[in-house]
């Protein structure tokens, strides 16, 4: 895609370049930019920072801080030059905010398995990836759900590679707790992986589905103790397939007031159609099959330029979900090649619950070197 002009001002970055603005980030008679000529932040640039909003709970999905804005979160972060063959560069959180653009780069924080990582056997994870969110302990902040790689010597039973962030008025603070899996609701010797929140047995609470051996489920009934620590588990549930997913949309597919999970024999890459099969929620949690199901494909946008990128780039679908406040569901995307250049493009929704074709912000997590 061709631009006809390209945003250097950082007020005009902040806008998307996508819509109209003025120099203090609100709608107003600014100039109006093509889809993709927002330039990344790059090298020295940088978004200054500002500190996360003080929310008081709030029961909009992502929402770490509780103040009813849906946050964004990034695995995939830019490295500097001459650390494309450090360590994990963390996960990136971009916090909501009541602008039409959903989401406000300034408002950052990242997480790093050192600063936010818990010890296993008093090692700290190298890997630390953001698996989903939920409010595990129903206090009104979202909470996250990371996969780590502790330490294992090919002996019996791994270890939980799986950590809980626990939100709160700040946002996400504090090191993370490794989820408490007991030992009866393990089954073989596969890495528990695969995390679905949902509430399951339909009492209101959050609970978890986490993938066990031969295709068995851990399940484990919320809420969760700040230890990690689930309210109750049951021996696995059986039938549950290798792979896990929340269905996209209605969680309860059924209408009969429990949450469902879908299960798949292998991985599908977001946005695309595939099918899975249904293990319906009831009142004892997951467990009656529900037949087939299919993940719809998702239309992307037109993929924007990567300013810098030296050949193609890739765009995927990064999240879904309403960022803007219109309750209807948004799109963001991610441009990148390589380790060192990306664009991260938020896409309002637009006809027929499509995404619109121009973006209302975008930006390079770059911003999280600085």
């Amino acid at each position: 895609m061709t631009g006809a002009g390209v945003c250097t001002a950082l007020a005009l970055l902040l806008t998307g370049c996508s819509g109209s603005g003025d120099g203090d980030g609100e709608p107003g008679s600014g100039a109006k930019a093509k889809n993709g000529d927002t330039t990344p932040l790059a090298g020295g640039a940088s978004v200054p920072k500002r500190p996360v909003p003080r929310g008081e709970g709030s029961e909009v999905p992502a929402d770490f801080n509780g103040d009813g804005h849906r946050d964004l979160v990034l695995n995939d972060l830019v490295k500097a030059p001459d650390a494309i063959q450090g360590d994990d560069a963390g996960i990136g959180i971009v916090y909501g905010s009541d602008s039409p653009r959903g989401v406000d780069p300034a408002v950052r924080q990242t997480l790093s398995p050192t600063a936010n990582g818990a010890a296993t056997d008093g090692v700290l994870p190298a890997a630390f990836d953001a698996v989903v969110t939920c409010d595990l302990d129903g206090d009104g902040y979202a909470d996250l759900i990371v996969s780590t790689d502790p330490p294992y010597d090919g002996l019996g039973r791994p270890p939980v590679p799986l950590q809980l962030l626990f939100g709160g008025p700040e946002g996400i603070t504090g090191k993370a707790v490794v989820l408490k899996i007991p030992a009866k609701a393990r089954y073989g010797d596969d890495w528990p992986d695969h995390p679905v929140c949902g509430d399951f047995d339909g009492d209101g609470e959050p609970d978890l589905a986490v993938s066990a051996s031969a295709g068995q489920v851990s399940y484990l009934r919320g809420p969760f103790s700040r230890a990690g620590a689930p309210k109750s588990a049951t021996a696995p549930v059986p039938g549950g397939g290798p792979v896990l997913y929340a269905p996209t949309g209605k969680a309860d597919t059924d209408g009969d007031g429990y949450d469902d999970l879908v299960h798949a024999t292998r991985t599908h890459e977001p946005g695309k159609a595939a099918k899975g099969k249904l293990l319906l929620g009831g009142p004892q949690g997951p467990g009656e099959a529900g037949g087939t199901y299919t993940f719809k494909a998702l239309a992307l946008p037109p993929a924007p330029t990567l300013p810098g990128a030296d050949g193609e780039a890739t765009t995927d679908l990064l999240d879904s979900g309403d960022f803007t406040g219109d309750k209807r569901a948004d799109v963001v995307t991610r441009t990148h090649q390589g380790e060192e250049k990306d664009l991260i493009a938020l896409y309002p929704s637009g006809k027929g619950g499509k995404a619109a074709q121009h973006s209302v912000i975008s930006f390079s997590t770059s911003i999280f070197l600085k």
